[in-house]
């Protein structure tokens, strides 16, 4: 049957490739082989966006040297958004939450911060965010991602009443 680089509990684009089940999951999890696979899998896709993961432990990012080539492919093309939304998927269900958190942090930087990917944005704001898992993680991302949104009046992803007292 096809399987996916990046399986998920839900169907995707692909109806043929059935969804994980959770024994599957454990299963992988469980597997060290497995999981250094799919790390690796995770460095190769990276790199494919103009991304190098830098530290294993942390999942902390940083432009590729090509980043500026890669990222004109990532503004061009918006199906690498939907790939994108679904290794944010993965890595939480693989049990990469804190990777989770440095991929979207990385992509709120660069749509936001640093505006190179202004074609992800939208993707970035209404998807990525809302992929991490943990509720205080992504509270501090739609706080980051409102403090440098413009304009800050036509942030949606918040409340701004709560936005204003976070801590």
């Amino acid at each position: 049957f096809p399987f996916r680089l990046f399986p998920l509990r839900e169907h995707g684009m692909n109806l043929r490739a059935r969804p994980l089940t959770c024994q599957e999951i454990q299963a992988f999890r469980k597997s060290k082989e497995v999981m250094r696979r799919f790390i690796r899998a995770y460095q190769l896709m990276l790199r494919f966006y103009g991304i190098n993961l830098i530290n294993e432990e942390t999942g902390e990012l940083r432009r590729a040297e090509n980043w500026a080539e890669r990222f004109q492919n990532l503004n061009r093309f918006s199906h690498n958004n939907l790939r994108i939304t679904r290794i944010l998927k993965c890595l939480g269900e693989m049990g990469y939450e804190h990777y989770q958190v440095h991929l979207v942090k990385f992509f709120l930087t660069e749509t936001l911060v640093k505006e190179t990917l202004p074609n992800v944005k939208r993707s970035a704001l209404d998807y990525f965010l809302f992929t991490i898992r943990s509720k205080r993680k992504r509270r501090e991302l739609v706080h980051y991602a409102w403090q440098h949104f413009k304009p800050r009046g036509s942030f949606v992803w918040g409340p701004h009443d709560k936005l204003l007292k976070y801590r």
